[in-house]
Parts: structure tokens; sequence; C-alpha cells
């Protein structure tokens, strides 16, 4: 028997490693849909940003169609029509401004204008006090020091202005000058930089033909607003899916409450507040009284940053008498803050707007420096109506704890 051949070793045939699978990148349609979304919010943005006067006129006329709409219930019990009711409100109010405004007009006009003549010359007063106590304790809080305007010793003394009456060989008058005596430029004085803040946070009433037709567009969506509240509301629930339209409407209709309750305290605290300022200035002896109160009413309207804005032209109307008046208006308006925040607003406010003090500061700070006054004004409510979506949506639904709303009172 033959031996069996060896046959050759069989070599394992080698494995190629297999190509890494790629992960499938972006496809030129993928690309494309998110330039066109990126570039559509981009579009949105400018639109809100070209229109932002519009949507804050137009939150402001469903503000006060919120309050209309309450007003409205009380006359549909009467048997009188929504619609009939909402325009007799809006304009009957309109009415009693205008009668209001009709019977003080002269007095307000004469106050208004010496107010505007003599408020400069006041504000001059206030800050030559100011520069005056720069080396007292005072000194230590004021910006800037006597080194800037106190001549050194051994510095040429400019000889005097001939048009200010000096003479050759004349003593300069410069040298027995004060402190604060020296020439500011008109941007660094108080009157100046007060010009320049009004400019800015009132830069909307430069066009009359605006402030009208922002006042019309308030008064016409208070109308509608007040008229067919349902109507709107239901519109805004359309646009939530069916499960989440009752979680929806409780939120509308927490929402619609609190800026309800904020703006009739607002509208009370305006009216009291306007008042007592205006008799405590006619007491002090402070000169425009009734304008001042009237500007205290009016600017009331704005928490924290109002009353601030409103006593500084009176603190500096009390400098025309003496710097003893100004520190008497000052402690008056602190008292009338105090008894208004810790007496006025918790008795007419029980279940409202519950903001924290730093929060109101900082959207106040923040709404009045991105949009001027026309944000300042609708700071507040807004910030309020965020807050309410925020403790129902997120901390009860998300978080799950329990936070007290206007419709537990209910």
């Amino acid at each position: 028997m033959e031996p069996r051949a060896r046959l050759p070793q069989e070599r394992p045939v080698p494995r190629t490693p297999a190509a890494p699978q790629r992960e499938p990148g972006w496809r030129n349609l993928d690309i494309l849909r998110a330039a066109a979304l990126v570039m559509g919010l981009y579009l949105l943005l400018r639109l809100l940003w070209l229109a932002h006067e519009l949507i804050l006129i137009t939150f402001l006329g469903v503000l006060f169609g919120l309050a209309v709409a309450r007003g409205t219930d009380y006359l549909e019990k009467m048997r009188i029509p929504r619609g009939v009711g909402a325009t007799l409100i809006v304009f009957g109010f309109v009415g009693a401004l205008y009668g209001l405004g009709a019977w003080s007009a002269p007095t307000l006009r004469e106050q208004f204008g010496e107010l505007r003549t003599q408020l400069p010359a006041a504000l001059d007063q206030a800050e030559g006090w100011l520069d005056s106590k720069r080396g007292g304790m005072l000194g230590q809080f004021i910006p800037g020091g006597q080194e800037a305007v106190q001549p050194k010793p051994g510095d040429p003394v400019p000889p005097a202005d001939a048009s200010q009456g000096g003479a050759r060989g004349s003593t300069p008058t410069t040298a027995t000058q004060s402190p604060g005596a020296a020439a500011k430029p008109q941007g660094e004085t108080l009157s100046g930089q007060l010009g320049a803040a009004t400019r800015y946070l009132f830069s909307f009433l430069s066009s009359t033909l605006a402030v009208l037709g922002g006042l019309a567009l308030v008064l016409f969506l208070s109308i509608y607003i007040g008229a067919e509240p349902d109507t709107y509301q239901k519109g805004m629930l359309h646009l939530v899916p069916h499960r989440a339209r009752p979680r929806a409407a409780e939120v509308l209709k927490a929402i619609g409450m609190t800026l309800r309750r904020w703006l009739v305290t607002q509208l009370i605290a305006m009216v009291v507040i306007g008042i007592i300022t205006t008799i405590a200035l006619k007491l002090l002896g402070v000169k425009a009284a009734l304008s001042l109160g009237l500007l205290a009413g009016l600017l009331e309207f704005i928490p924290l940053l109002g009353p601030i804005l409103s006593g500084i032209p009176a603190v500096a109307m009390g400098f025309l008498d003496s710097p003893q008046k100004a520190l008497l208006v000052a402690l008056v308006y602190v008292a009338i803050q105090q008894v208004e925040n810790h007496l006025l607003i918790p008795l007419l406010m029980k279940r409202g707007v519950d903001l924290p003090p730093a929060v109101t500061l900082i959207g106040l700070a923040l709404m009045s420096l991105v949009f001027g006054f026309l944000g300042m004004l609708v700071a507040v409510p807004l910030l309020a109506a965020v807050m309410v979506a925020v403790k129902l949506l997120y901390v009860e639904d998300v978080v799950g704890d329990d936070v007290e709303t206007v419709l537990d009172g209910t």
C-alpha cells in the first residue's frame, strides 16, 4: 500500500477588516431645512423688534379690556348688551377724565408752566448744594470731589472776562468762587442728565400722531375685548391640543384674574396717592403742588420706579425755598410710599400679584433699558402673567409642588 501523499498545509485566507459603518450625516435637504429655520427665526425676531411698540400697546389694550369685561358683566345683569356696556364704560371713563381736566385746566396750565420754567433752576440749585457738601460726610457718597473744581496753590488765576464786568487791575472774581461754582458742561449737570433721560424714556411722545394712534388702539381694543372676551379666549384655545385645553383654559383664567386685580388696584392707588401727595405738598407750601400731585398719581402706575421719578421734581422744587424744605418733601414721599406698601396695597390686593421686589426691580430695569418708557409701563403686569404661567405649568405640573394662585380664592 502506497503511502498517502502529504497535502500541503492550507494557509488561512486573510480576512480584510470590515469597513466601519459611516454615521448617516446631514443630507442637503436637512441643511436647507435648518438654514430656513434659522433664517425664519431671525426674521421673526427682527419683526418683533420693529413692531415692539405696537406689541406693547396691544398688551395695554388687552389689560384694560380685561377690566372693562368685568364691568360689562355687571351691566349685562341689568340687561344691557355687552357691546353697548363696554362702549359706555370706556367712553364714560374718557369723558370723566376730560371733565376733570377741563375743570382743573387753568390751574394745571399755570402750574405746569411754572414747573417747566423753574425746574431747571431748582435742579441747578440742588446740584450746587450737593457740591457744597462734598467736603463733609456727604462727600464720601457723592462721585467727584473738590479737587476737580478747587484751584491749587500757585496756579495762575485766569483773568476776568470783560463781559462779566472785569477790568484790568481789578481783583479776579474766580479766586473767591465756591467749589461748586465752576461751570460744567450741559451733559454733566443734573438738569442736562434729567433731560437726556426724559428724551430717552419718552421718545414715543415726539410724534403727536403716534400718540393719538396708540391711544385710539388701546381704547378700541378695550371695547372689543370687554364686549366679547370669550371669543378671543376660545381663539387662543384652538391653538392648543384637545387633551391640554382644560389646563390651558385654567391658566388663561388665572392670568386674566391676576391682571384684572392688578389693574384695579393700581388705578385706586393712583387716585389715592395723587390726592394725598397734592394735599401734603400744598401744606408744605411747595410750588406747583397740584401738577406734582397729578404727576405722582400718574407715575404710580409704575411700581418702585414711579414714586422715585415723581419725587425728583418735587424735591427739586423744594430746593427753591431751602434745603430743609427739600428734605421735608423727600421725607413726605417716603412716608407716603410706606403707607401705600404696608397698608393700602395689602388692603386692596389680598390675593393678587405676588412678585418678589428683587424680581420686580430687575424686570423694570430690563424692560426700561430695552424698550424705554413703554417697556417700563407694562413690565410688572407682563411679569405677573409670566409668573402665573410658570407656577401652574412648571411648578405644579412638572415639579409637583403646590402653589397658591388667584384661583384658590374663587
